[in-house]
């Protein structure tokens, strides 16, 4: 298996398109061509964590948070840390690849996984993506049409929530008359022409429809295919912000806050009062998530946890919703569970493959306890 592979299985889940614009995902250092050995994740890249992946011999870093996010000007060994680790991941052909926030917007990603160690049940997107599929709709030949379905699927078009190769066809009547520079697949140029033809019709995510395209139009039998592009105001099913859900019974505000604790195995917990002392529905966002608290009133959440909120944030939702802040690293480390359980299914069997998470903690917070 190359790490090429891997990428490829990993963007399929958590596609580059769906990050944040000004994020930096997908391969940072390194090469698809390499065959893996072992495999590290880590939230983050350090000295100590490229230290223990060359002692589990793991020449494939997964991480979370990108170790090059901002371009960079210069290579300062004097003066920057991660120029000495740059050059330590080169000399020993490593690969390293970043889902930052296309992982945290993708389901079963960053927040599902936060909502799953939290117990919670009925898991949905707390608010879902729009604005980024589109319908396309292409006339297709009845004799070629399985073969651009098939390609289009294979591109990436047709998927709705867990469905794939989902599609629409209707039989209609397609008319042309090709110009006398035309070789036309159907009758003859310079003459009027009526055939019997398939609207096809599929929705595809914003970032694969140039694929998508590409794949049909290399099929498609025609010199000139037809074909329309809508844009869609849907909610995508598979991409979003944050999760809500419910737990199986209800507990008191302390209860619930012991059970965050318990949970995240966390130290310390900053928190508000809500409205009520009974804990039903609970929404929550791995990482920084104090902009979804308009989705978590308007959802009706009992209790909100997230990380890095804001003082005049704790104002706002003081009364209305218990608010949490867990932590922004104790939110995200558990991420790297589903990882880990994705990429042990996608490893073939017999394959001695070992996947490891580091072992410390790249975590700069410290508390201080008198």
């Amino acid at each position: 298996m190359t790490t090429g592979d891997l990428i490829k299985y990993l963007e399929d889940w958590a596609p580059p398109g769906a990050a944040w614009e000004k994020d930096n995902v997908g391969l940072q250092i390194g090469s698809r061509g390499y065959k893996i050995k072992n495999i590290l994740l880590c939230l983050e890249l350090n000295g100590e964590v490229l230290k223990e992946a060359l002692q589990k011999k793991c020449n494939f870093i997964f991480t979370h948070h990108p170790l090059i996010f901002s371009p960079i000007k210069r290579l300062d060994k004097d003066k920057d840390p991660r120029s000495e680790l740059i050059e330590s991941i080169f000399k020993n052909n490593i690969t390293v690849f970043t889902a930052h926030t296309n992982l945290d917007f993708t389901k079963d990603g960053v927040s599902f996984e936060l909502a799953k160690t939290l117990k919670l049940k009925n898991l949905r997107f707390l608010e879902n993506e729009t604005d980024n599929q589109f319908k396309v709709a292409v006339f297709v030949p009845q004799e070629s049409l399985e073969n651009v379905s098939d390609e289009v699927f294979k591109a990436g078009g047709g998927i709705i929530g867990e469905y794939k190769n989902c599609s629409f066809r209707l039989n209609g009547e397609g008319t042309f008359k090709g110009s006398h520079k035309t070789t036309p697949t159907v009758g003859k140029k310079n003459r009027f022409e009526k055939v019997n033809e398939i609207r096809l019709e599929f929705i595809v995510d914003s970032w694969n429809l140039n694929n998508v395209i590409s794949a049909l139009i290399k099929v498609h039998p025609y010199e000139e295919p037809a074909y329309d592009i809508y844009s869609l105001k849907n909610k995508n099913a598979n991409f979003g912000a944050g999760v809500i859900g419910n737990l199986e019974n209800a507990m008191s505000e302390k209860e619930f806050l012991l059970h965050v604790n318990k949970c995240l195995k966390t130290k310390v917990l900053k928190y508000c009062n809500g409205k009520s002392n009974q804990i039903k529905i609970v929404a929550v966002c791995g990482g920084s998530g104090s902009d979804l608290m308009k989705f978590v009133i308007s959802k009706k959440a009992d209790a909100f946890v997230t990380a890095d909120i804001k003082y005049h944030s704790f104002q706002e939702a003081m009364g209305k919703f218990l608010f949490i802040d867990a932590g922004h690293y104790e939110t995200e480390i558990i991420s790297l569970n589903a990882v880990r359980e994705k990429i042990i299914k996608f490893i073939p069997q017999g394959n001695k493959i070992e996947v490891f998470r580091y072992s410390g903690t790249t975590n700069p917070i410290k508390f201080f306890k008198q």
